[in-house]
Parts: C-alpha cells; sequence; structure tokens
C-alpha cells in the first residue's frame, strides 16, 4: 500500500488556526460581538436581543460570559422612568474580535482555494480502499 503524498510544503500546524477564541465561535456570541462592532456607541438590551433573535435568558448569559471574558461592558441607566441595560463592546473585545474575524476570513479562503482546485485524480487511490 503506498502512502498519500505528503504536504512536505505546508508549514506545520498550517491549518491549525490558532487565532479562533472559542469564545467567539458560538452562534449567538458571534452575532452578539457583531451587533456591538457595528455599533460603536453601543446597544440597548431589546435591541440587541431583537437583532440576535435571542431570548432575554439566552442573551443575558452571553453577555456575562463576555463581559467575564472582557470584551462587553454592561451599562445599566434609566430611560424615561423605565430601566435600560446598554451593551458595549470593549476596546479590547473590539481588537479581539477583529483578529479572529481575520483569521476567519484565512479559513473560507483556503477552503474556497481548495473548493476551486481540480480534484485530484480517481475517486479510490492505489493501493487504498474504502473502509
Amino acid at each position: 500500500m503506498t502512502r498519500p503524498e505528503s504536504p512536505i510544503d505546508e508549514p506545520t500546524g498550517r491549518f491549525a488556526y490558532d487565532g479562533l477564541e472559542r469564545i467567539f465561535h458560538e452562534k449567538a456570541r458571534l452575532g452578539i460581538m457583531t451587533s456591538l462592532v457595528t455599533h460603536s456607541r453601543g446597544l440597548v438590551f431589546g435591541d440587541l436581543k431583537d437583532l440576535c433573535q435571542l431570548t432575554d435568558g439566552n442573551l443575558s448569559r452571553h453577555l456575562q460570559i463576555l463581559h467575564e471574558a472582557g470584551f462587553v461592558e454592561i451599562w445599566k441607566g434609566f430611560h424615561k422612568k423605565r430601566p435600560q441595560t446598554l451593551c458595549r463592546v470593549t476596546d479590547g473585545g473590539r481588537r479581539r474580535f477583529l483578529e479572529y474575524i481575520n483569521v476567519l476570513e484565512t479559513v473560507v479562503q483556503d477552503a474556497l482555494k481548495a473548493a476551486s482546485a481540480p480534484a485530484a485524480g480517481p475517486k479510490s487511490a492505489e493501493g487504498w480502499s474504502p473502509v
């Protein structure tokens, strides 16, 4: 049985994507961070909930995680005698999220390049059989 060609020209760990942070790599938190980054003055809780289509409890829990990590700040106040919560991304949160997005763009570019490359020969490799 012959071994497939080794990707000798690829550096070790080339596809490890170390910059992908688990805290952002969750659908709800990805939506929250994107919403907050695009609204630099912040968003009130209800607007953020609507933009991300989350329940009150779900949004609260994800905001708590992002707040504990130092990526989001939460402000309490009143508007027309009603309590409101304002959520804003911190400077460090913005920087780390944009770094994450840059790595994510690399993942997409690598996948698109592989998808557009010609297929690597016949369906089965010589000396190999499907299990």
